[in-house]
């Protein structure tokens, strides 16, 4: 363990016990520092003090990222968006190493196993081997190291390494498809805080992976990890081929414009000529920063303005995630310009994730969506549904009737577009993912940083203007969200969820003294009520906490309380809260 224990300031006997990885709690020490940091200018000595000692936490969290051999404290379960967990304590390198090998079982059983071949996309061992596997991290602190452990597994066993470094989601999906890759693993809990690391596996198909493999993952790294075996491994650098993940986007962009229309190359070179868009993109120090700059050409021009694009695994002590308080950073610069089209964008760790600003106007992604659609459907005259998720606003749902289009509504995770990559125009979903036909199946950023601008500079309109003329065209719709902890969770919570089975089509709820009649409930996730103007309420048992979450959609502003309100009493009614 690192001598510098010795140095540190009184604050640290708190948090740690020198000598003593698993009883030190490295992250809360970090905390407590970055708070006596936000009270220190930036520069000035008490700020660099502090930094130092934050430094110096850093140095033993990596000491026991890569000595820590117990087992995670929490089992591994691989879901949807991976796997996630506490740096140094959960995710190690030896845990990242263990879940590796899981996936390379999923290939070896390839010869025995018929049911894998379709969600893996590859036939053989053999042919995974060939094709190999993207690896990428985000700016998470061990990154690095923990990419490094993923290598030596693969090559070990014989399997090609495309690598990206330091890239984002929507990158190494796209160099997925662009190299004909057989899977990818990316290291990154997204929108998690500090603390956390994650493990992302994309199968061939370079979308989120199925749940036969998510369960089957899971099942196989907590075998080995019980197991406890020593890992031996003889890496071949020689199997190891760097290259840039960026590129691949913009070529997967490229051939996709036919589909989608988003000419990419016409798009930065109108940026860089036209004199009256301003475009702010804030980073919140992810992985996003490594490329704005090079999604641009790296033109030199003060109309890119950059923010929060230095390197900090700590993100200034925010919660690294796209929402209305970090957005103001944005909106005051975009405040001090003078160009009358201005576009501002933030975007979360891995670049899967953003949300929209004029300066004036937040543009969420229930609205974004919808503006998307009617974009490509109308604007560029591409024809087809849309899909967005179950708990995503309908505003969408009333743009594909008034063209005469379907819509596919699925349960929430982006792994359920499956059924209709490539066939509905775009998919998105309320938690600020987008993407689209002819592009990738995983939620990008980028492709809606790039859809906004073209958007802004085609119709020579800011979103907040763009937005209003559609909410004349075909209706206001108000989307929000909430949600309250209660008594149960898991298995007996859906139980008693599953009371409200009696708010069937045809009966009422009291909303705001008035009783509202149900005209079409959807089930598949939680529970949707839709009533006859329109409006819903839908609920739904969180998968991993003892709480319910609500989703709502008013028709005017202030409605939008009373839907949380009859939430809330219908829960209460069944005796959750």
């Amino acid at each position: 363990m690192s001598k510098t224990n010795d140095t540190f300031s009184p604050l640290s006997a708190k948090h740690i016990v020198p000598g003593n990885h698993a009883e030190s709690d490295y992250f809360a020490l970090i905390r407590d520092l970055l708070a006596k940091r936000k009270t220190c200018t930036v520069g000035d000595p008490g700020y660099v003090s502090i930094q130092r000692e934050i430094d110096k936490v850093y140095a033993l969290i990596k000491d026991e990222i890569i000595t820590n051999r117990s087992n995670p404290i929490r089992e591994v379960s691989f879901g949807t968006s991976g796997w996630r967990g506490i740096i140094g304590k959960d995710i190690t390198c030896r845990s990242i190493a263990q879940v590796t090998l899981a996936i390379i079982a999923l290939y070896q059983e390839l010869s025995s196993s018929s049911e894998l071949t379709d969600p893996l996309g590859v036939q053989t061992l053999e042919e995974a081997r060939r094709r190999g596997c993207v690896v990428g991290y985000d700016n998470r602190f061990g990154g690095d190291f923990f990419a490094q452990s993923v290598i030596d597994v693969l090559t070990s066993n014989g399997f090609t390494v495309h690598f990206a470094g330091e890239s984002t989601t929507g990158a190494l999906s796209a160099a997925m498809l662009d190299l004909h890759a057989a899977f990818s693993v990316n290291l990154t809990p997204s929108h998690n805080p500090l603390d956390y690391a994650g493990y992302k596996y994309n199968a061939a198909d370079a979308g989120p992976a199925s749940s036969i493999l998510t369960t089957r993952i899971t099942e196989n790294a907590r075998k080995l990890i019980s197991e406890g075996n020593e890992i031996s491994l003889n890496p071949d650098k020689s199997l190891v081929k760097p290259f840039s993940a960026l590129d691949s986007w913009k070529n997967l962009v490229r051939k996709g414009c036919s589909s989608h229309g988003i000419d990419y190359d016409a798009i930065v070179k109108e940026f860089i000529a036209t004199e009256d868009i301003v475009v702010a993109v804030d980073s919140v120090h992810g992985a996003s920063r490594v490329h704005i700059r090079s999604l641009f050409n790296d033109q030199e021009t003060d109309r890119l303005i950059h923010i929060r694009s230095d390197s900090d695994p700590t993100f200034g002590g925010i919660a690294p995630e796209p929402s209305a308080a970090n957005m103001v950073m944005v909106k005051q610069t975009l405040a001090m310009r003078k160009e009358p089209l201005k576009l501002g964008v933030i975007i979360d760790p891995d670049a899967d994730r953003i949300r929209f600003t004029d300066g004036a106007n937040e543009i969420s992604m229930n609205e974004f969506g919808a503006m998307c659609y009617h974009y490509l459907h109308e604007v560029k005259k591409k024809k087809g549904m849309v899909a967005k998720t179950v708990a995503t606003s309908n505003f969408a749902n009333a743009l594909a009737s008034s063209f005469g289009e379907e819509v596919f509504e699925p349960r929430v995770g982006f792994k359920e577009f499956k059924p209709v990559i490539n066939k509905a125009l775009v998919y998105f979903e309320e938690s600020d993912g987008i993407s689209m036909t002819g592009h990738t199946p995983e939620k990008d950023a980028y492709i809606g940083l790039f859809a906004a601008m073209d958007m802004v500079m085609h119709l020579k309109k800011n979103l907040g203007e763009y937005l209003v003329d559609l909410k004349e065209a075909y209706g206001s719709y108000f989307p929000d969200r909430d949600g309250v902890v209660v008594s149960q969770q898991g298995d007996e919570l859906k139980e008693t969820l599953a009371i409200l089975q009696k708010y069937d089509e045809g009966s009422s709820i009291l909303i705001g003294g008035i009783d509202k009649k149900i005209k079409k409930v959807i089930a598949i996730d939680g529970r949707k009520m839709i009533f006859e103007d329109d409006s819903w309420i839908m609920i739904r048992p969180s998968g991993t906490e003892p709480k319910v979450r609500f989703y709502v959609e008013a028709r005017t502003e202030e409605g939008k309380n009373t839907l949380f309100d009859a939430a809330k009493a219908m829960l209460a009614e069944i005796g959750l809260i």
